[in-house]
């Protein structure tokens, strides 16, 4: 079965792509705003994180989605201090992040309102971390107002390689190139993605040579997740009964939980360690069946599973194609579920269990589906009184990735017919007479 291309940009993308899908129209800007909008910050899980020993100005260009509040929220307890840049969209609405965060209100884009003047100020930072970048143009006005830094880490995506990836590719793998330099549109089909976001890394460290490092993140997993992509397992496992899953239990998946990530990018900031690195996980690498059944023990389901290998997946339509995480295990996304994070590891990455991730995950989502409940009465409310259409939003009640359960059973009855049909013996030549 073949993947399309924007099905799993969507999916790899992280809250980058997310973002880039739902300004395609006015009602997925609306879910977009309906997805971020969160109560309170999940609970730092390190709780033997120690003061650093030497305290930084960190200046994060974003920081409202999905792994910026963990990172707000360690660096403040790392004893730094931390500025966010951005439109000041999301933040007036999560009422989230820390009193003790500096906030600077302004554009990426440096020919809309102020633009990057709030940066301009004789200020300087001593890392900043570029949660937001799509364009190489953004970038690159960006490195040039905060040219004094000793660090820039931009945070990129591991859709940033050119296709065909092979299995087990590191850091040195081509990179995907656009076929318009000079574009700024995504593309219909998100096409131009990871040319974009390998354009922007050499636009950064073009800028500021020697004092870059690029992390290109694979699926991002844990609380917080806004687009249920890793969340789709533990709770639908959690649910029970039987659960078809894409593949071969062997196919390899990756995915990082986003309080390691954003350990990470911290890690990088305070040594200041330039270069490109992976963010892959978990460690060791994990195949489809692990993940599945440690689904299943942690969150002690009664489920059964029923895996469909990839050439029966083609044939059941393109309900087929809604499995997250998964990687088809032929094909030009192969690599994408065992790329090498050994550099990574060397330089301070540090990967909690999966289980401890869909542990976490499933103490969160209870309280995310209630925040979805209010948000969307919230936003049609506004919308009423401000006379307004009503915004289409997603149903807060279902999972935002992978098949419906009514698919999903469809298609697993569409697999057992297809497998008891008895296959055809050749016809034999009717004897010469």
């Amino acid at each position: 079965m073949e993947l399309s291309r924007r099905r799993f940009l969507a999916a790899v993308g992280g809250s980058a792509t997310v973002a880039a899908l739902a300004m395609i129209t006015p009602a997925g800007a609306a879910n977009l705003r309906a997805t971020r909008l969160r109560d309170e910050p999940d609970e730092l899980d390190d709780a033997n994180v120690q003061p650093a020993a030497k305290k930084l100005k960190i200046l994060i260009l974003g920081g409202t989605g999905f792994t910026g509040p963990h990172l707000v929220r360690r660096a403040l307890k790392r004893g730094h201090s931390v500025t966010l840049f951005n439109r000041g969209r999301t933040e007036k609405r999560i009422g989230m992040l820390p009193d003790s965060v500096e906030r600077l209100i302004g554009d990426r884009d440096p020919t809309k309102g102020e633009g990057l003047k709030a940066l301009l100020d004789n200020r300087e930072w001593d890392a900043v971390v570029d949660t937001s970048g799509q364009f190489p143009r953004h970038v690159k006005a960006s490195c040039e107002a905060v040219q004094k830094t000793k660090l820039y880490l931009y945070v990129s995506s591991i859709s940033a390689y050119a296709l065909p990836l092979k299995p087990d590719s590191d850091e040195e793998a081509p990179l995907a190139t656009l076929s318009d330099p000079n574009t700024e549109d995504m593309g219909r089909q998100m096409e131009n993605y990871g040319g974009l976001k390998a354009a922007c890394e050499k636009t950064a460290q073009a800028a500021l040579p020697g004092r870059v490092a690029v992390v290109r993140p694979t699926f991002i997993s844990g609380p917080g997740d806004p687009t249920d992509r890793f969340t789709y397992w533990p709770v639908r496992i959690s649910q029970g009964g039987e659960v078809m899953v894409p593949g071969n239990p062997d196919d390899l998946v990756q995915f990082i939980d986003s309080r390691d990530l954003a350990a990470f990018y911290l890690t990088l900031c305070e040594n200041a360690t330039a270069g490109v690195f992976n963010g892959s996980g978990p460690n060791p690498k994990l195949s489809m069946g692990a993940l599945a059944n440690a689904c299943k023990k942690t969150s002690k389901s009664d489920a059964k599973f029923s895996f469909v290998d990839e050439e029966s997946l083609g044939l059941l339509g393109p309900a087929a194609g809604a499995f997250p995480i998964w990687v088809p295990p032929s094909g030009d996304y192969v690599g994408m579920g065992s790329t090498s994070f050994a550099r990574s590891v060397k330089a301070g990455l540090r990967h909690r269990s999966p289980e401890q991730t869909i542990k976490d995950t499933l103490e969160w989502f209870p309280k995310e589906l209630d925040r979805r409940r209010r948000v969307t009465k919230e936003l049609m409310a506004e919308a009423e009184k401000a006379g307004t259409p009503a915004p289409k939003l997603a149903d807060p009640e279902k999972l935002r990735a992978g098949p419906s359960r009514d698919d999903e059973a469809r298609m697993l009855e569409a697999f057992k017919l297809q497998k008891a049909e008895p296959t055809k013996k050749p016809e034999e030549p009717a004897p010469k007479e």
